[in-house]
């Protein structure tokens, strides 16, 4: 599936004696061109021309477009795992907390839509295999933290069904797939969004945790 992008205004060219061109800037216009355009269609130059600066200059602070995907990425899940790692380690029910890492996964995706659609619903194999490890690496960690709370529930026995990891595997995936489906399509007449959230986590919690 694809998503249709309105094209952003390009910056103008930056000054050749500019010093000040923010790494930032380059991610932001890198993750805009690597989801409109995929992996394969984006160049330096058109990532260079989305900023305003010469592919010389960019060069200067990525060596290819692998690089500038793998710090999209890091940076991605890092925040993911900062996030993770703060609510898995709250004094309350592991139930209570499920819900909030699942809450909070949700609210990460869809506050940082282009990022996730590149990361979670882009092609594999984007990057070298090398680079792609790192990334995976990371992500895997971060759902240790969000697994690791669904074990606690498993250890008390309030697993309705399945074992810790198909319970884990599916409430994951359930909520990449409302979030992925809303959007990559946007026109599809979905409930509000709170209330769609609302339902599909009382619905998995329900489901699968006992009293």
């Amino acid at each position: 599936m694809t998503t249709t992008l309105k094209k952003p205004v390009r910056s103008a060219r930056k000054p050749k004696g500019d010093g000040h061109l923010r790494r930032g800037e380059i991610l932001q216009a890198a993750e805009r061109i690597f989801l409109a355009e995929g992996y394969q269609g984006a160049t330096i130059r058109k990532i260079a021309d989305e900023v305003g600066v010469s592919s010389t200059a960019l060069y200067m602070h990525f060596r290819d477009k692998d690089e500038i995907l793998l710090e999209i990425c890091n940076s991605a899940f890092e925040i993911l795992l900062k996030q993770n790692s703060e609510i898995a380690a709250r004094p309350i029910d592991a139930v209570a907390r499920v819900r909030l890492l699942l809450d909070a996964y949700i609210t990460f995706a869809l506050e940082n839509s282009n990022a996730y659609q590149l990361i979670f619903c882009g092609q594999s194999g984007a990057i070298s295999e090398e680079k792609q490890t790192i990334t995976e690496e990371l992500g895997d960690r971060c759902y240790e933290k969000f697994a690791g709370v669904v074990r606690e529930i498993g250890a008390t026995g309030r697993l309705r069904t399945g074992t810790v990891e198909s319970a884990a595997q599916s409430m994951w995936t359930a909520c990449h797939g409302m979030v992925a489906l809303t959007m990559t399509k946007p026109k599809f007449h979905w409930a509000p969004t709170d209330e769609l959230r609302s339902v599909l986590l009382d619905g998995l919690l329900y489901g699968l945790v006992t009293d």
